[in-house]
C-alpha cells in the first residue's frame, strides 16, 4: 500500500515560515480507515459551514472532481477484481453517506437564510409613513425634448400625427413596394379587419407625409414619437420606441444643407467636439442615402464612431405623391432612434431598464422637472 493510503492533516510550511493545513491525501480505494478520516472531514466541513456559500465551498473541496474520495474511486478501475467490489462498496457507500449529509446541512442553512431574510426584510407597520419622494421625468422624454428644442432654435417647427395610420401613409407615399419586406406581417403590426389597410406606424416619416400635404412650402419640421414592430423585447430591442425623424423641402436644398444641420445636431448634443460621416446608403424614400455616423467624443471605452441613423435627399417619388413638383422643390430627411441616442449618450446598456418602470432609473438621470 502506498504512502498515500491515509489522510495527512500535519501542518506544512509556507513560504513565509507560516503553518498552514495541509491538502488531505487521496486515500486508497481499500483503506478503510483512510477513507473514514476523509469522511470525517467532510462532515466536518459540511457542519462547520456558517451559510451556504461556504457549504458551497466545502462540497467542492471533499465532493468535487479533486476531491479525496472522488480521485480514490477514480483508483477502483485499476484495482484487482478481487479488491474491486470492496473498494466499490467502501468508496460509494462513503460518497452516498456524505451526499446526505451535504442535503440535510443545506436544507438547515437555507431554513436559517430564510429566517434571516424575513428578519431583515420585516416592516413596521406601526411605524411612521416616509414622506413620498418627488417623481422624475422619464429621461426618454427629457431627451426628446432637448432634441425639440434643438430644431426649434433653428427655426423648424415641431409635427405630430396619429400612431395607428393606413398604409398609405406608412408605406406607399414613401416609395415602399407592395413586396417590400418591411411590409411583411414579421416586421408590421397589422390592424383587423385587413381590408381596412391600417396598421401601426413603423416609423414616424407618416408624419412627414402629412407635413408635406398640410403645411406650405417651405417646410422645415421635426417628428418625434413612438413607433412600433413586431420585434422582441430584449437588451437592444423593444416592440415599442421612439423616433425622431426631421423633413426640409425648400428651393435648392441639397446634401451639403443636410451635413450642415446633422453636424449642427450633433455638436449641440454630444459637444463641440463630435463629428459626423455619412456612408452609402439604401432607404426608399430618399435618394441618395447615407447612413449617419457620429464620433462621440465622450463614449463609454474611449471617443469612436458610433452608428445613429439614417438620412438622404427625399425621393423624387415621395414628393410627387406628396403634391409637390420635383423640379422645383427638393428636400433631405434624416431620422434617429430616442432609446439608440440616450444608450450611447449616457452609456445605458440595456434597454429594457427604460421601460420596467423603476423611479431609481430616472433618479439616477436627475430630478429635472
Amino acid at each position: 500500500m502506498s504512502d498515500a493510503s491515509s489522510a495527512s492533516t500535519d501542518a506544512t510550511e509556507t513560504t513565509s515560515g507560516e503553518s498552514a493545513p495541509a491538502t488531505p491525501a487521496v486515500p486508497h480505494p481499500t483503506d478503510e480507515a483512510a477513507v473514514t478520516a476523509a469522511v470525517e472531514a467532510a462532515l466536518a466541513a459540511f457542519e462547520a459551514a456558517g451559510d451556504l456559500n461556504e457549504l458551497k465551498a466545502a462540497r467542492i473541496a471533499h465532493t468535487g472532481d479533486k476531491s479525496p474520495l472522488a480521485l480514490a474511486n477514480r483508483q477502483i478501475g485499476q484495482l484487482d477484481k478481487s479488491e474491486k467490489a470492496v473498494a466499490g462498496k467502501l468508496v460509494g457507500g462513503s460518497r452516498g453517506r456524505l451526499n446526505k449529509a451535504l442535503a440535510a446541512r443545506t436544507e438547515v442553512l437555507e431554513a436559517e437564510e430564510a429566517e434571516r431574510i424575513l428578519a431583515e426584510e420585516a416592516v413596521d407597520v406601526t411605524a411612521a409613513p416616509r414622506r413620498r419622494r418627488a417623481g422624475a421625468r422619464h429621461p426618454l422624454s427629457v431627451l426628446q425634448d432637448r432634441v425639440s428644442d434643438i430644431f426649434v432654435g433653428m427655426g423648424w417647427e415641431i409635427a405630430e400625427g396619429p400612431e395607428v395610420d393606413s398604409e398609405w401613409f406608412n408605406f406607399d407615399a414613401l416609395n415602399f413596394k407592395p413586396d417590400h419586406p418591411a411590409r411583411e406581417m414579421q416586421d408590421t403590426f397589422f390592424v383587423e379587419p385587413a381590408d381596412a389597410h391600417l396598421v401601426l406606424r413603423t416609423h414616424t416619416s407618416p408624419v412627414q407625409v402629412r407635413s408635406m400635404l398640410e403645411r406650405d412650402l417651405p417646410l422645415y419640421v421635426l417628428c418625434p414619437g413612438r413607433t412600433f414592430r413586431t420585434d422582441e423585447l430584449d437588451a437592444t430591442h423593444t416592440p415599442v420606441f421612439h423616433q425622431f425623424e426631421g423633413l426640409a423641402v425648400d428651393k435648392g436644398l441639397t446634401m451639403a444643407d443636410l451635413r450642415g444641420t446633422l453636424e449642427h445636431f450633433a455638436r449641440q448634443m454630444f459637444g463641440a467636439e463630435a463629428q459626423i460621416r455619412l456612408r452609402p446608403a439604401y432607404f426608399p424614400f430618399t435618394e441618395p442615402s447615407a447612413e449617419l455616423d457620429i464620433w462621440h467624443p465622450g463614449a463609454k471605452g474611449g471617443p469612436r464612431w458610433i452608428e445613429w441613423g439614417g438620412c438622404g435627399m427625399v425621393n423624387p417619388n415621395v414628393l410627387r405623391a406628396a403634391g409637390i413638383d420635383p423640379e422645383e422643390y427638393s428636400g433631405f430627411a434624416f431620422g434617429m432612434g430616442v432609446e439608440r441616442t440616450l444608450m450611447f449618450r449616457n452609456d445605458v446598456s440595456d434597454m429594457r431598464d427604460m421601460i420596467e418602470g423603476d423611479v431609481r432609473f430616472s433618479q439616477h438621470f436627475g430630478m429635472e422637472i
